[in-house]
């Protein structure tokens, strides 16, 4: 059996360098290793790099913005692309995607998730205990009154 278990073992580093398998983190040791993701939701194979990873995972939720509610400790670039898909929809005008911002919200339920904008913790936590809507609100009206709130350079 200890043959059988090397084996096994082997084919499966050459698989993960291969980029054979689907990966559901970072690289431990990285500095986003807290963010986790469904593997059901991001295809990215195991031989990235991690900018290309996080890359990978902005662009993804560029195009679905919904696959952010499955992300836990988002780092601060795809909260960028996030906030990037609200700032568009607050400026078509109209009601504020409220279900985006609720994912934001949930995002900043743990300490452990970077902040991608200054002040976006507190702006969140100020409203910890409110009406989950009000909390939406808030956060809507927040955005809407930063200038230039989302031409940040990605410093990531």
């Amino acid at each position: 059996m200890p043959l059988l278990d090397q084996l096994s073992h082997l084919l499966g580093r050459a698989s993960r360098a291969l980029g054979l398998e689907t990966i559901d983190a970072f690289p431990p040791g990285h500095r986003y290793a807290d963010t986790r993701w469904d593997k059901a939701y991001f295809d990215i194979p195991s031989d990235y790099k991690p900018d290309r990873i996080d890359q990978a995972m902005a662009d993804a939720i560029a195009n679905t913005p919904s696959v952010f509610g499955y992300i836990e400790h988002p780092t601060p670039r795809m909260q960028r692309a996030l906030l990037a898909v609200i700032h568009a929809r607050l400026r078509r005008g109209g009601s504020p995607p409220n279900d985006l911002l609720a994912m934001l919200i949930d995002a900043y339920g743990s300490p452990r998730t970077p902040e991608a904008l200054p002040g976006l913790r507190a702006a969140i936590a100020g409203t910890e205990g409110y009406d989950p809507s009000m909390r939406v609100a808030h956060l809507a009206a927040w955005l809407a009154d930063m200038p230039a709130a989302f031409d940040v350079i990605e410093g990531t």
